[in-house]
């Protein structure tokens, strides 16, 4: 009995309790892709981001005792806090997963500050991409919350705070406007704006001129370009310099001559694979994508798409890095996949490594990169939505380019001398295509000009000379993409900060896009020119490059982020002091007079981001006119053919913040209603209701169904009176600069059709 009762036990202890573990992301996207790998054991909930925060309307922190700051709950996430709590109690362990950087670092901390259980029982974990190896290593490789991470990114978040804070009421109070804001980083952006729209209104064009001559070999025509002349590179200023050359190369005595043909073989070799801001530059010169669009997008392809049967699958690497690093693991499946696919003369004969020479590169984790090469974008076409699948060929075909070998070009330059002249002509032949079988940076194509086959002192024929008069360009606006450039090469910002930043300036109306470019507006000048002046460190390129470094070395241990504050915090706060008293009181006045008053009326900007002007007598005179994105004055109190459905007087149209409306013109009714446009296209979702033209409240016109809230249909393009011929859904208009198209409404679905002029 006593044998039998040990061998019980025995069995008893060697079949362990299974653990109910609970794994805290950030983003729900998520957790369908990470419950496929881990399996039943493991809970997946989401923090939906961040879930505390400094209270509101005071700056969070004590600066008396070191900087200590202070959190709440957000208001919002307290049923999230709740059921967090309520499943970390049950759980034996508890994963914080969020994302693999600074701000997920924090973030697992908040709530880790929140859950009620002991610390022998959280854990955090990270990974760079969404896949079963990833995720079972992290889970392996558990650690603790690293708190000069969150140190770094709580000092961000102060310092933010106190520019914010401090800054905006001088400013509210010297401009007049209740809703200007600065920022220690968008404030730069602004800065950069404003400054090269300085240079472009600067700038003087200066007049030049180019000669070409098309020369003949028998019958075969090609083109030359004037090299130089009296041996010197050509300086034509004007039409009688060129003129007066143009004579010369015409006259029928000149002899043209082959003088010199140089061949010469040259490589050209892959770049990195992307990160964060290249692949925000690339998906804007190739697929017309917005960096916050580009984002977006990356974050659904990280995060897991439905693949068919097998479910959710995370395709991309962490979107938000500024490393060129690759794993070995990633490099060796780059090097089976291309010796198998194109052959082993397209793999080098060393690995391609790649090291970033920009500053403050953090170097936290991988490049952005396919998590499984061997999905090739073709191969999932099916399962993503055209944008989704256009911005994973790009970071595909760019990563395995990057593992390629180099290609080879064989360049041939003709020097052809004709008296005082010497014109060039060339062509550059790809031997070898390497890494552009597969992605070609700069899109270009091997030229097609054809050149006869010459040789040294053959004599030619002139056919034809063509002058041509231009005139230097002054350097160009911004572009979303460009401006990412700047800062990152100013070392100002992060991967994470770029698409936030340029957001909020144009939210804020500082700057607005002008055919793709980013123009400052009357109020962004006005703005940067009074920070310029009085807060010159906060505006200071390298001031501020100098604390992203100062905030990696506090990430680093480096630093004790309390000191950093303080050493900004004295002089800051006396910058303050002094703009409060040396500021004058700014307006941007119009043209236009009060018709109440006949004060000046002035720009304003409402809490929304859209101007109008107000009277300069307020508050005694409180009149008011709204303005188009133009910055033309709306016209207020139009007559209309209505009548009021309470009392039947007329009704006139009038503009507001939220667009136009109707007004009744009887002072004891007063009665308004909603001007709504539709479409004419009956709501797809509920089938009774309309789709009409809505606004969101930062002014973006979107679509949606007259029965809102009952219906909650919702587009971002205009939906027409047809449908889908494969899979029934409704056609929405896509409009952009290069084309106008139909296409299904339904993402998953790729059918588009040529749009009829209207």
């Amino acid at each position: 009995m006593i044998i039998l009762s040990r061998l019980v036990n025995k069995k008893k202890s060697m079949a362990k309790k299974r653990e109910h573990i609970l794994v805290i992301v950030e983003s729900p996207a998520k957790s369908k892709t990470i419950k496929k790998i881990l399996g039943s054991d493991y809970e997946i909930e989401a923090s939906y981001g961040h879930i505390r925060d400094f209270p509101p309307k005071v700056l969070g922190f004590d600066v008396q005792h070191n900087f200590t700051p202070t959190f709440e709950i957000i208001p919002e996430k307290k049923s999230v806090v709740k059921k967090l709590n309520d499943l970390a109690k049950k759980a034996d362990k508890v994963y914080l997963a969020s994302d693999p950087d600074r701000e997920g670092e924090a973030i697992a901390w908040h709530v880790r500050q929140v859950i009620e259980v002991p610390d022998e029982k959280v854990y955090r974990i990270e990974f760079n991409e969404i896949t079963p190896k990833a995720v079972t290593y992290a889970v392996e490789h558990s650690r603790q919350i690293d708190m000069n991470r969150v140190k770094a990114q709580q000092t961000r978040q102060i310092l933010d705070r106190l520019v914010g804070y401090k800054i905006s009421p001088v400013l509210w109070e010297k401009m007049h406007n209740y809703h200007l804001s600065a920022g220690r980083v968008q404030s730069v952006a602004l800065k950069m704006i404003c400054e090269r729209e300085d240079e472009i209104n600067a700038f003087t064009p200066v007049e030049y001129w180019t000669i070409n001559a098309d020369l003949l070999k028998g019958k075969s025509k090609f083109q030359a370009e004037l090299a130089k002349y009296k041996q010197a590179k050509p300086d034509i200023k004007n039409e009688q310099e060129a003129d007066k050359i143009v004579e010369y190369i015409k006259d029928k005595k000149r002899e043209f001559k082959v003088s010199k043909i140089t061949t010469r073989n040259t490589t050209r070799k892959p770049t990195a694979p992307f990160i964060t801001s290249t692949l925000q530059r690339e998906a804007s010169n190739k697929l017309g994508y917005g960096v916050s669009k580009t984002m977006q997008i990356a974050q659904k392809l990280y995060e897991g798409i439905e693949i068919g049967t097998e479910g959710p699958v995370g395709l991309i690497t962490y979107m938000r890095t500024d490393s060129v690093r690759i794993s070995d693991d990633a490099q060796a499946a780059a090097k089976e996949f291309i010796t198998t696919n194109f052959g082993e003369n397209y793999y080098p004969k060393t690995p391609n490594n790649y090291v970033k020479k920009s500053k403050n590169v953090q170097d936290a984790h991988e490049a952005i990169r396919p998590s499984y090469i061997n999905r090739t974008p073709e191969s999932i076409k099916q399962y993503l939505s055209n944008e989704q699948y256009h911005l994973y060929k790009l970071i595909w075909s760019k990563f395995v380019a990057s593992q390629m070998e180099n290609a080879s070009v064989k360049n041939t330059t003709i020097d052809i001398e004709a008296g005082d002249c010497l014109f060039k002509s060339g062509i550059s032949k790809i031997t070898f295509d390497g890494y552009l079988k597969v992605y070609n940076e700069d899109d270009e194509e091997e030229k097609t000009v054809k050149i006869p086959d010459l040789k040294e002192s053959e004599s030619l024929k002139l056919s034809e000379v063509f002058p041509k008069q231009h005139f230097t360009s002054p350097p160009p606006r911004y572009t979303e993409a460009s401006l990412v450039k700047a800062l990152e090469e100013y070392g100002i910002g992060r991967p994470s900060t770029y698409a936030p930043i340029i957001s909020k300036i144009q939210q804020k109306n500082y700057v607005e896009k002008i055919e793709k470019a980013l123009a400052p507006t009357s109020l962004g000048m006005t703005l940067c020119k009074q920070l310029v002046e009085h807060f010159k460190d906060i505006m200071n390129y390298q001031f501020t490059a100098n604390m992203e470094t100062k905030l990696d070395d506090i990430a680093e241990d480096k630093l004790k982020w309390n000191e950093v504050i303080q050493e900004f915090y004295t002089p800051f706060v006396e910058t303050v002091t002094n703009a409060k008293e040396h500021m004058q009181r700014v307006t941007i006045e119009s043209d236009v007079i009060c018709p109440a008053c006949g004060s000046k009326m002035v720009v304003r900007t409402s809490r929304y981001g859209s101007q109008f002007l107000g009277c300069s007598n307020y508050p005694n005179c409180k009149t008011m006119m709204p303005l188009n994105k133009d910055g033309q004055v709306i016209e207020q109190n139009k007559a209309t053919d209505e009548k009021c459905e309470k009392c039947s007087s007329p009704m006139v149209q009038k503009t507001g913040p939220y667009g136009p409306y109707l007004e009744c013109t009887n002072e004891q009714c007063k009665h308004r209603k909603r001007i709504i446009k539709t479409t004419g296209v009956k709501c797809p979702k509920c089938g009774n209701g309309e789709i009409i033209f809505r606004k969101s409240k930062y002014g973006k016109v979107f679509f949606g169904c007259s029965n809102y809230p009952d219906c909650d249909f919702v587009s971002w393009n205009e939906p027409v009176n047809e449908k889908c011929p494969e899979c029934g859904n409704i056609l929405v208009k896509k409009i952009t600069k290069k084309e106008k198209k139909l296409v299904c409404s339904n993402k998953k679905c790729s059918y588009t059709k040529e749009m009829e002029e209207e």
